[in-house]
């Protein structure tokens, strides 16, 4: 498996990984919203190309996805991660894994200082991820607090506190 940044030619390959990925949490007969919102990511300001990163299979098919986008802890630029998606046929297999400690180790080098994200509580804490209001981050919807995750990095500063928000995209939800 090789991990690197997407590239124009594979918007097509990645909008199948979200397809299938969260296809069971589509409207009956309708596309995920993660189909429309790296769409809308990539068209906003927010969009930080070095960190959409795709993984690929021996083959050179693209079977995973991920993608932090700028957003801000108060005054503080920060990034919000997500989506990030996988094969479903691939899922269980490192494949996410790679894509996750990819993005956190270039998101560490581009000096970013914090990562959010609203996911699964027993899933990311693997990468280090813990409840966002442990540093005082708090989410823009309080019924996500217990899903609302940070993950510090080299660059992070206990002053960084306050309410998250998203690119844009993500309000349109």
């Amino acid at each position: 498996m090789l991990i690197r940044r997407e590239t124009s030619a594979d918007v097509d390959a990645i909008r199948a990984v979200h397809a299938a990925a969260f296809a069971s949490f589509a409207p009956p007969g309708g596309t995920p919203v993660e189909v429309g919102l790296v769409d809308a990511l990539r068209a906003d300001e927010g969009w930080l190309p070095r960190l959409s990163l795709v993984a690929e299979d021996a083959g050179g098919r693209v079977v995973g996805h991920v993608v932090c986008t700028r957003g801000r802890v108060g005054d503080f630029p920060a990034l919000g991660l997500g989506p990030l998606g996988v094969l479903p046929d691939l899922q269980r297999r490192g494949v996410g894994h790679a894509l996750m400690h990819a993005v956190l180790g270039a998101a560490d080098a581009l000096d970013e200082a914090v990562v959010v994200l609203l996911g699964h509580p027993d899933y990311y804490p693997r990468f280090g991820f813990r409840p966002a209001a442990e540093y005082g981050i708090t989410p823009r919807v309080p019924d996500w607090a217990p899903h609302f995750q940070a993950r510090t990095l080299s660059s992070y500063d206990p002053a960084m506190r306050g309410p998250f928000s998203y690119a844009k995209p993500f309000d349109d939800l």
